[in-house]
């Protein structure tokens, strides 16, 4: 049964790679978009405010990532049980996990900003900031937390749309917001006519106001278009987590989130790593490192679909069609991460010499790199789209469990092991290594029948019931106009 266009996808019926094609268009674009808008406000902030400022801002970015994993976790738990609520054609559980992944977001998110007010020095003293750069971060830092909740529900409300199919309203808002950022950031930075300087404090208010912005416009155009997951009258009282449905999000999203946490810290330890061996390969690291972040996109994008295609399908009882979406998820990645791969490998020089500069001795390091381990992120994809699969079933432990044993016992053992024979290429080598080892377990894993059988997060009963109970017409799939 197809939705009408803006009101979410039917994600249970068509063709499953066009589907799957055009449900992560939108989502790899808003990836894209995300990315630009960090690179392109760092530019500003180098450009206006100098090298102390720019170490500002990433010292207090990676506060912000470790607040972000867990955000992230939750979301993903919640976009599951919508999906599924959806495939259910249950759209009463769909908004009841909404209002309860909402209304936990806003009260987590009020907690944190408010601690992390208070406590950013101690933050910051924690992480060793350079004194010169200690002033700038924490000013930064306090008025990204003022921020943190309209950040943090935006993300949620994201992510619960894409969760009921509808992958194109977080697209539109994410456009509003990286124009509003990316505008912003000179003015408030530099300041014009009657807005005075505000220098990295500009900065921060630029994505605190692009943030606030672009939460009242999701708002309000879920509303205006009466999008199937708008809470009105009683329901409203949905914002209030419900113990249930707050069980499911902490037990399930809190190993989501850890999984973020587990990939930052690996990628922290590789780059100490790659420090000792000298500032020109940490240099074309650094350059190689800005490259494989487009590279992964693709994965994470279809990844993210190929979860709400299955948690729909698993709510919806068409466990025949899980097999399906995972391999036409696979085949996706593999021609278009392949095709990057090979775009990136043909002209890395140019690419890289975009950072680098075209003298650099570091081009031609940063290319060995790039030959020995970019391929890797054809494999990743490959464990990423099986991740999504299982957990779209409610399966978060296994991932978390294999990603923390392929990206430390055997990446970090390799490269240990094989060092004092091949030096630094033990480190790029270790790379694909670490992701046919992720492959292997992934798949032994997606292959087990246990979690299939204990997939549904919405009881069959309860969909049954709540489908034939009394509502208004707007409690439907596709709500009246």
């Amino acid at each position: 049964m197809a939705s009408p266009p803006g009101r979410g996808r039917d994600l249970t019926s068509g063709p499953i790679l066009k589907t799957l094609v055009l449900f992560s268009a939108p989502t790899l674009a808003s990836n894209i978009l995300q990315s630009l808008n960090g690179s392109i406000n760092s530019i500003w902030v180098g450009q206006m405010l100098g090298e102390g400022a720019l170490a500002a801002t990433a010292n207090a970015n990676v506060v912000m990532f470790l607040v972000f994993a867990a955000a992230f976790g939750f979301g993903m738990a919640a976009t599951v049980k919508i999906g599924q609520a959806f495939g259910a054609r249950d759209v009463l559980a769909a908004r009841r996990t909404f209002g309860s992944a909402v209304g936990f977001c806003v009260l987590l998110s009020l907690v944190v900003g408010s601690l992390g007010w208070i406590f950013a020095p101690q933050l910051l003293r924690a992480m060793a900031a350079p004194g010169e750069t200690f002033g700038l971060a924490l000013t930064y830092l306090r008025v990204i937390f003022v921020a943190m909740p309209a950040s943090m529900v935006t993300v949620m409300l994201a992510m619960g749309l894409r969760g009921g199919g509808d992958a194109a309203t977080p697209l539109k808002f994410m456009i509003l917001s990286v124009v509003l950022d990316v505008a912003l950031n000179p003015l408030l930075i530099r300041g014009f006519g009657p807005v005075p300087a505000m220098g990295i404090a500009g900065s921060a208010l630029a994505t605190a106001i692009a943030s606030f912005v672009s939460m009242i416009g999701i708002v309000g155009y879920v509303y205006a278009k009466d999008l199937p997951l708008r809470l009105r009258g009683a329901e409203l009282a949905w914002l209030w987590p419900r113990r249930d449905e707050l069980g499911y999000i902490l037990t399930k999203g809190l190993p989501m989130g850890a999984q973020m946490l587990v990939i930052s810290a690996a990628g922290i330890i590789v780059i100490g790593l790659v420090n000792r061996e000298g500032l020109l390969v940490s240099a074309a690291y650094g350059a190689a490192l800005q490259l494989w972040t487009y590279l992964q996109m693709p994965a994470m994008a279809i990844s993210a679909a190929v979860s709400a295609m299955a948690a729909q399908a698993i709510g919806a009882g068409l466990n025949d069609r899980l097999g399906r979406i995972t391999r036409s998820g696979i085949a996706l990645n593999l021609t278009v991460t392949g095709l990057l791969c090979a775009l990136i490998l043909l002209f890395d020089r140019p690419a890289l010499e975009l950072f680098l500069g075209a003298g650099s001795p570091a081009v031609d390091e940063a290319r060995h790199i790039q030959f020995l381990a970019s391929w890797s992120y054809l494999l990743f994809g490959i464990t990423i789209v099986l991740f999504g699969t299982m957990r779209a079933g409610g399966v978060v432990w296994t991932p978390l469990i294999i990603l923390s044993l392929v990206l430390y016992p055997v990446r970090l053992g390799f490269y240990y092991a094989l060092y004092p024979r091949l030096g630094a290429d033990a480190l790029w080598l270790a790379f694909p290594v670490s992701s046919l080892v992720a492959v292997a377990l992934s798949l032994w894993a997606y292959r087990r029948p246990e979690w299939r059988e204990k997939a549904r997060a919405v009881p069959s009963e309860e969909c049954e019931e709540e489908t034939h109970a009394d509502g208004d017409t707007a409690g439907r799939m596709a709500p009246s106009l």
